[in-house]
């Protein structure tokens, strides 16, 4: 960071920055976003050094968030490979509140600094703020208090129970994180003085099972033994929310434990649509930084070498090594979501007769308003479905493998045609599809009149077994409950083919 000499018409030279460059870069950057209809909650810029940017990443992108021995091996881990020139940092690591705060490291240059303020201020914050996922499942406005009340909260519980038992409870919780998340029922939303309310509550409600006279009455006589054995269902409907079941009913766990479990599970709800929007998310901002920083170039607002850093950062970013690539770990999913965003504005603004036919809907149409549609109405799977294309499944390479245990060699499922280019589509949106992520555990019985155990169920998809990791996470389950937890293995048309049990004791 130094004195950078501006001259007129372009903002800055070189790669020296300083704080009034980083303001005057983000009003023109603000002013071209409007232009562009991008709609954002207001913006928190900080920047940050890559001890700090190392410790955001090592909390899962929230630097706010709590302790736990997790971050500090992740920041150790993150650490080595930095200082060895093994990794990189990322250029920016953004948080879903409003305001939206971004964090910059400040060992990037001016370039770097303008595209990541273009990437994470206005791109990723138009897309927290528009996103039907995002709207309906996460509490921009609060979150951060709320991670504050969360990490007090957590603080405080070390201190009084010990770190130990502490971290045994958030250890179990985290196991299941991926099964503490509402799908279908929209929660509510967060509040930190909210949160302080109910917590009292809860205590008073605690202190009152104290009264034993309570439990001398006399058990009902009028009621009938078909009742009775209908009250022992329970739930009435198989439950999905892990942690939710467990902070409702468990048998054995203290006010504070079910509080901890009720903070990881919000936790687990704040990320749950950022794993449904991934592709979407990372080329919505892709696409954006990638727009408006070549429109300041077009504009002259910057000159060659600003746009030779920055396209060579972006390359970077959108590469999509070949299968056989030895850096090769998947679909990358900053190429195929910018590439996507950038095929659907030239579908509009320059389509041929295999656009037209594809996708009569937004051939010619205005680009802008269909991909401002596509980003707020759709995720990952429903957006590969609808929007890519014959162009970019050449373009990609793709074609479709199938792989069955039951057969002795692969199978080339679909090719560069009409229906394999379909067939490409589907099998690819089904890999974001998060049931075939997570496995589909759902509460079936909760043995609450007799030995208090509970019963789960696993609804195998594709004969698909469990890893090797599912008895160790049921034992984490099985502490949160207190009691024997079993869980019955069912495959479609075979019915019931394994059963696994875990007890207390057993866990030791």
């Amino acid at each position: 960071m130094s004195e950078v000499q501006a001259k007129p018409g372009v903002l800055s030279h070189g790669g020296d920055w300083n704080f009034e460059l980083l303001q005057e870069y983000d009003l023109e950057i603000a002013k071209l976003a409007k232009e562009f209809g991008l709609d954002t909650y207001p913006n928190q810029i900080e920047v940050i050094a890559s001890e700090q940017m190392l410790d955001a990443y090592a909390s899962v992108g929230l630097p706010i968030s709590y302790a736990h021995w997790s971050y500090g091996k992740e920041f150790i881990r993150n650490e080595e490979g930095y200082r060895r020139g093994m990794r990189g940092l990322a250029y920016e690591l953004v948080i879903n509140s409003d305001p939206c705060i971004a964090y910059l490291m400040e060992d990037n240059s001016m370039p770097m600094q303008a595209l990541v303020i273009a990437h994470a201020c206005y791109g990723h914050n138009s897309f927290f703020k528009g996103n039907y996922l995002f709207r309906q499942w996460t509490s921009a406005d609060a979150i951060v208090d709320y991670m504050v009340f969360a990490r007090k909260y957590i603080f405080d519980c070390e201190q009084r129970y010990g770190e130990t038992r502490v971290e045994e409870m958030l250890d179990a919780c985290h196991a299941l994180m991926d099964h503490g998340v509402d799908r279908f029922h929209r929660p509510s939303p967060l509040s930190a003085d909210e949160e302080l309310q109910r917590q009292r509550s809860r205590d008073e409600h605690a202190w009152k099972q104290y009264d034993d006279i309570w439990r001398t009455l006399p058990e009902s006589k009028s009621e009938k033994p078909e009742k009775k054995k209908a009250k022992r269902v329970f739930p009435p409907e198989p439950q999905e929310n892990l942690l939710y079941f467990i902070e409702k009913y468990s048998p054995t766990l203290e006010p504070w434990q079910r509080e901890i479990v009720r903070i990881v599970r919000k936790l687990a709800q704040y990320f749950y649509p950022q794993g449904l929007t991934k592709v979407m998310n990372e080329g919505w901002a892709t696409f954006w930084h990638y727009t408006l920083l070549n429109t300041m170039y077009d504009r002259g607002l910057v000159d060659e070498g600003f746009m030779f850093e920055v396209l060579q950062s972006h390359t970077n970013v959108v590469m999509q090594p070949g299968y056989d690539h030895p850096a090769y770990s998947g679909i990358n999913p900053y190429a195929l979501g910018f590439a996507m965003m950038k095929d659907i504005r030239r579908i509009c603004e320059e389509p041929d007769d295999e656009d037209r036919q594809w996708f009569p809907d937004i051939a010619g149409k205005d680009w802008r308003e269909v991909l401002d549609f596509a980003m707020r109405n759709y995720k990952d799977e429903s957006f590969i479905n609808q929007y890519l294309s014959p162009k970019l499944i050449r373009q990609f390479h793709l074609f479709a493998i199938s792989d069955k245990h039951k057969e002795d060699h692969l199978r080339i499922d679909a090719i560069h045609n009409e229906d394999g280019y379909r067939e490409v589509r589907r099998t690819l949106s089904r890999q974001y599809n998060r049931d075939m992520l997570v496995p589909d555990i759902q509460i079936v019985r909760y043995e609450h009149m007799g030995d208090r155990s509970l019963a789960l169920r696993y609804n195998r998809l594709k004969e698909r077994p469990l890893s090797d990791e599912a008895k160790e996470v049921l034992k984490h389950l099985c502490f949160l409950w207190g009691f024997k937890v079993t869980m019955e293995i069912h495959d479609e048309g075979a019915g019931l083919v394994d059963k696994m049990e875990v007890t207390p004791a057993s866990r030791l």
